[in-house]
């Protein structure tokens, strides 16, 4: 079958990569191989699919447009999956004991949900390649004292490293977004480098750390800690959350956890 006369779909978010230097640098940064788990989520036309395809030999894709799974389902070695990838069960796509290597032009709409379902399961992945929105990942790999330092990059931080790579411009894509796009890779972390003794705990913390970012930590922690046990952790309550570390976060999330 040949390739479909397909508009893109404002309710996807469908931004088709056409640029075709950009998808050949893309394809060296991800280096997929014979036999490994590679899961396409958004495949859209194909243009990556292809030749992630043509190296792989066999991968699975995620595609919630209808309209696009027949052209898809002709491609030799492709499975794929009609559905959300919100409620893809990510277990059943590595019973057989592989990780997973994902990939994906992520709808920058839904970008951020998808990114903590995966971190949700992160255990099971190998390595993830997207692209996003350029100012994601300006904040996903943000460090304490940026502007652009936030929840976000706390949350992915905890479980991955993030390595920025090319910048993608609008014209790499049709339609054309009207922002700047990026690739980068998310390393997941063997174990738990941190050292952190409960997870929603953690985020419990690092939530209302944020919540008035422009507010002293004191202020915006007063429902789970005093001042005083906060200085006496060797943290400043009057900073605000912008300019704590992640070990910062997990020594105030640790002592509430022995607190309890």
């Amino acid at each position: 079958m040949n390739k479909p006369q397909h508009k893109a779909r404002k309710r996807f978010g469908q931004n088709f990569l056409i640029d075709e230097s950009i998808i050949f640098q893309i394809i060296q940064s991800i280096m997929p191989m014979p036999g490994e788990n590679l899961v396409e989520i958004g495949p859209g036309l194909g243009a990556m699919t292809r030749p992630l395809l043509n190296a792989a030999k066999k991968m699975t894709v995620i595609e919630l447009d209808r309209d696009l799974i027949d052209y898809l389902r002709t491609l030799e070695g492709l499975t794929v999956i009609n559905e959300d990838v919100l409620k893809v069960d990510l277990p059943k796509l590595c019973e057989k004991g592989e990780k997973l290597r994902i990939v994906g032009n992520l709808p920058y709409n839904i970008s951020t949900p998808i990114i903590f379902h995966l971190l949700s399961n992160v255990e099971m992945v190998e390595d993830m390649h997207f692209m996003l929105q350029k100012e994601v990942i300006e904040r996903m790999a943000a460090q304490p004292g940026d502007s652009a330092f936030s929840r976000l990059s706390i949350m992915v931080q905890r479980y991955c490293e993030v390595v920025p790579l090319l910048e993608i411009p609008p014209e790499s894509f049709d339609p054309a977004p009207k922002v700047m796009s990026q690739f980068v890779r998310l390393i997941p972390y063997e174990g738990n480098p941190y050292g952190i003794e409960d997870d929603a705990l953690f985020f419990e913390v690092v939530k209302d750390a944020f919540s008035m970012k422009r507010k002293m930590l004191r202020n915006n922690l007063k429902s789970l800690l005093s001042e005083e046990e906060i200085l006496n952790l060797g943290i400043d309550p009057k900073i605000r959350a912008e300019n704590l570390h992640i070990e910062d976060f997990v020594k105030l999330s640790n002592y509430l956890a022995k607190r309890a």
